[in-house]
């Protein structure tokens, strides 16, 4: 069996940046990290590959600067297999690509019905993959070879999968398209935080009133706190269902709040000072959070018709025109245009309603140049008509 190496000292970084260097063609790039273990998603390994050149799999944790791959490959092509999963990673090494081809986001455009990497390779090249330590805990130290072989298996093809994927893209006319989604997958700047994330627990929705609220906001900050302090992930330490179990217990004491026996997980007890102290906060702050959270967001299209029948009866008409185009075009309908712009276009319309006003309502929202050619007309189109419809029957009275 063969025995992979992990760089992991900065001359012998040096002298594969060196060899990588003097390859030819794009570098398939592709990084590990330790999700559902660890609470930073930092790589925790990056493997690398480029023709003539060989295979690289580099320890980010040993290596002080990556910036001498960066000076290496930096204006290549760089080919992944869902590039918006791991260029966050990259860019926290200070790693940029000047540009990208990605593979799972070329499949969704020729419309391929899986779309996983195993099931990409299998489909461009014939070889199977396994898929068996994609959720190992990359953190580990040393690394054990079989996952080592599964992560230069990642790169080992990718490039020959990405000529396959570009001819295809080519034949069918989507090279453009492919394109204009790689540039906005490696232009995309991060989400900003979100105002409240402690919101996003799941299972909130079963707690009510305003201090009770509190107390799980508490909660949640005290174990993102102390997962951030100890780099593991926060539902290792206390799922979220026992966050909501102990908020919903009303303990009155540290016993109490220990004899909840759904208050589960491994810090559940060994921090149990720690959590009666950030309930014994909730309790007693004066900050209470707003009950229901004010959205920009339009309701849920089940409310459109007695809400707005207006909107609603554009949406009705511009949706299935919009998937019908994607249909015709062999691709997912939210790779034309994602339902969500849609609905907030239906739900707020330019006052005046063409093809114009219709695509700079879409570049608004951020689609494409490509997808705007695509849709605007059609959907201006179906707004006019949805406009008509509903109007012709008070004529008709009249």
């Amino acid at each position: 069996m063969t025995e992979y190496v992990v760089i992991d000292t900065d001359e012998a970084f040096i002298d594969a940046c060196r060899i990588l260097s003097g390859g030819e063609g794009p570098i398939a790039v592709d990084v590990e990290r330790a999700s559902g273990f660890r609470y930073s998603q930092r790589a925790y390994l990056v493997q690398v590959f480029r023709r003539n050149a060989g295979a690289f799999l580099f320890d980010p944790i040993a290596i002080s600067s990556f910036a001498p791959l960066q000076e290496a490959i930096g204006a290549e092509e760089w080919v992944f297999h869902a590039a918006s999963q791991d260029l966050p990673s990259l860019h926290e090494l200070g790693l940029e690509p000047a540009r990208v081809f990605d593979t799972e986001l070329a499949a969704r455009l020729l419309g391929y019905e899986r779309v996983g990497l195993a099931a990409v390779v299998e489909r461009a090249l014939g070889i199977v993959l396994a898929k068996e330590h994609s959720a190992a805990d990359w953190s580990t130290r040393p690394l054990p070879n079989a996952w080592l072989e599964y992560a230069e298996l990642d790169v080992l093809h990718l490039i020959d999968v990405r000529d396959f994927i570009a001819a295809e893209l080519a034949e069918s006319g989507k090279s453009g398209f492919a394109a204009e989604e790689f540039e906005a997958t490696r232009t995309r700047p991060p989400k900003p935080p979100r105002e409240e994330p402690w919101r996003r627990l799941s299972g909130l929705h079963q707690v009510r009133g305003a201090k009770n609220l509190a107390v799980a906001r508490e909660l949640w900050q005290a174990r993102e706190d102390h997962a951030r302090e100890t780099d593991i992930s926060p539902g290792r330490l206390v799922p979220d269902r026992a966050l909501i179990a102990a908020v919903l217990a009303d303990p009155q004491s540290k016993g109490a709040l220990a004899a909840v026996t759904a208050f589960t997980g491994r810090a559940s007890r060994s921090q149990l000072d720690r959590w009666w102290a950030a309930i014994e906060r909730g309790r007693e702050s004066t900050d209470l959070p707003r009950e229901r959270v004010p959205s920009d967001a339009p309701p849920p299209p089940r409310a459109w018709a007695d809400r707005n029948p207006e909107a609603d009866a554009r949406l009705k008409a511009a949706r299935p025109v919009v998937e019908a185009r994607a249909e015709e075009l062999g691709m997912p309908t939210e790779n034309l245009l994602t339902p969500e712009t849609l609905r907030r276009v239906a739900w707020e319309p330019p006052a005046v309603i063409d093809a114009s006003s219709i695509a700079a309502a879409l570049a608004e929202r951020e689609a494409r140049p490509w997808q705007i050619a695509e849709t605007a007309q059609r959907i201006a189109d179906a707004f006019v008509e949805s406009t008509q419809a509903t109007s012709e029957p008070s004529e008709t009275a009249s």
